[in-house]
């Protein structure tokens, strides 16, 4: 038997906006990767990557409250960050509607570290690459398109679950890995907070 997925709050960007404009609000905590966090955020986020919140999902729940904001680069990652919080005993948080996205669309004040590309464009690339070059080999090897389409059948599970293995498998890379979060400076951090 299967749990329901429920849907989290949402917060748009003109209210978060306010909410932060007088250097006060509610916390900020970016699921990204850290090469992702490091490359662009909003001022004030802590970074517990999605991978690392699932761990210490127990040790977080005591420091963060009603007043979280949960962030990703579009939703996504931050609405199965709420849920794993949740199953952890942590109801009410909220997830930044259109994420890092919808932030920098309508000017938010960011953050900018040395530039990367987000995962989900090195998904692209990597997708569209075996797909290319697969379709090129098909030509002359029978069945190697064969591969072409069990990417693209990885590509529309991804979409329906709005999931992506791809992407999880990218995320481990060093390139995007970043430096490593220090969950006890995060908890640390949030606790001195008041």
């Amino acid at each position: 038997m299967t749990t329901p997925t429920r849907t989290p709050a949402r917060l748009d960007v003109a209210a978060l906006r306010e909410l932060t404009k007088d250097g006060s609000g509610p916390r900020l905590l970016d699921v990204r990767t850290p090469g992702e966090f490091h490359t662009v955020h909003i001022p004030g986020a802590y970074n517990v990557p999605l991978d690392t919140l699932r761990e210490h999902r127990a040790e977080l729940r005591h420091h963060l409250d009603e007043d979280t904001v949960l962030i990703c680069r579009s939703g996504a990652r931050a609405a199965q960050a709420e849920q794993a919080l949740a199953d952890a005993g942590l109801p009410n948080l909220r997830v930044l509607d259109g994420g890092m996205v919808a932030w920098e669309a309508t000017g938010g004040p960011v953050t900018r570290g040395s530039a990367r590309w987000e995962l989900e464009r090195q998904v692209r690339l990597i997708a569209g690459s075996i797909v290319l070059v697969s379709g090129l080999i098909g030509l002359a090897v029978p069945g190697v398109g064969l591969v072409a389409t069990a990417v693209g059948a990885g590509l529309t599970f991804a979409a329906v679950t709005n999931t992506c293995a791809m992407g999880m498998l990218l995320a481990k890379l060093p390139y995007n890995r970043g430096a490593r979060t220090d969950i006890g400076s995060v908890i640390a951090a949030l606790r001195s907070r008041p």
